[in-house]
């Protein structure tokens, strides 16, 4: 994992862990189909661009999208979501670049699945929370 700016790593060391742990929350989440803890990662007024382009403006679209659509989603297989960049752009503002990963329920890579690259800004006012997010689908040329 890359923390940008480099000078940044010791000073911001506990925004790092609690970084990771937003994330490992989110994969939690997403893998036992918790629509509500899903919800709960996001600040206010966020927007979620879904793998497949569809925009989602506010919390309550982002809840009424996941309500459909995560409950069972991982009855086949689930994701891995490992961080490979964060950037923090201001003193409340983080850029996290994800590896998302379709493994099978016992944690093995499913070899030829799709990958995905989520691109999230965090914005932090007591909480770390995701306001933006862009998860766009690895399309090998």
């Amino acid at each position: 994992m890359d923390i940008h700016p480099a000078t940044a790593v010791r000073e911001r060391a506990i925004d790092v862990d609690v970084i990771l742990g937003l994330v490992a929350d989110f994969e939690h989440a997403q893998q036992n189909e918790r629509v509500d803890d899903f919800v709960a990662l996001f600040g206010e007024n966020p927007v979620w661009t879904t793998g497949h382009g569809k925009r989602l403006d506010g919390l309550e679209e982002i809840a009424s999208f996941t309500a459909k659509v995560l409950p069972g989603a991982m009855r086949e297989a689930t994701q891995r979501y490992d961080v490979a960049r964060i950037a923090f752009i201001g003193p409340d503002v983080a850029i996290v670049n994800v590896e998302q990963t379709p493994i099978t329920h016992d944690g093995r890579v499913i070899e030829g699945a799709p990958t995905g690259r989520p691109f999230w800004v965090l914005a932090q006012d007591t909480e770390w929370r995701i306001v933006g997010a862009q998860n766009t689908q690895v399309v090998e040329a």
